[in-house]
């Protein structure tokens, strides 16, 4: 547990760190994902940047285990 944490912790500064050069990546607006917009009203749901960063976890946390 603390070896995950303390890995979780750093993925996390690095993204922060990072933050800048990863905004201008496509996540967000792949295409899969839903946008709506009308005159008073805006829903956005990334359903595929959800499916692409689940499947990098899991092949990073599978990767990690073995």
């Amino acid at each position: 547990m603390q070896r995950l944490l303390i890995a979780l912790g750093l993925l996390l500064l690095v993204a922060g760190l990072l933050w800048p050069w990863l905004a201008k990546l496509p996540f967000g607006r792949l295409p899969g994902d839903i946008s709506i917009e009308r005159e008073n009203f805006s829903f956005h749901f990334p359903l595929m940047t959800s499916i692409v960063i689940s499947v990098l976890v899991s092949l990073l946390l599978w990767w990690w285990r073995k």
